[in-house]
């Protein structure tokens, strides 16, 4: 179960602040189980296009998918953290989602096929 938003919201920002993300979408070319996860997981590896390539993450996205119903669906993630060393596995980008009533990540995905790549704007 993940942390659900907080009921407040959190401080004013800029636009500056927010354009330092960068949150890409992709398409998801393969996905495993994670057991050495601590937390059920799952491990993603997601093309995001010619320009970045095939990148890792560990997802704790296991109530809502199994890997069969995660290969080719498109997600979006933040492509310019640094990367986490889970276990023995090196998540690279963090895939977004948002909690449902009861707090399991749903994740974020564009309304229509995009290409991979695409910047959040």
């Amino acid at each position: 179960m993940t942390d659900i938003a907080p009921s407040t919201p959190l401080p004013m920002t800029d636009i500056e602040t927010f354009s330092r993300l960068d949150i890409r979408v992709g398409t998801i070319v393969e996905a495993r189980p994670f057991p050495a996860a601590r937390k059920p997981a799952w491990q993603l590896w997601i093309d995001f296009g010619p320009r970045i390539g095939i990148k890792q993450s560990s997802a704790q996205i296991t109530v809502h998918y199994t890997p069969d119903t995660l290969v080719g669906r498109q997600v979006c993630a933040v492509v310019n953290f640094p990367p986490r060393q889970i276990g023995p596995f090196r998540s690279e980008v963090l895939t977004l989602g948002m909690p449902d009533a009861r707090g399991d990540v749903v994740l974020i995905k564009p309304d229509l096929t995009v290409p991979d790549g695409g910047k959040l704007f």
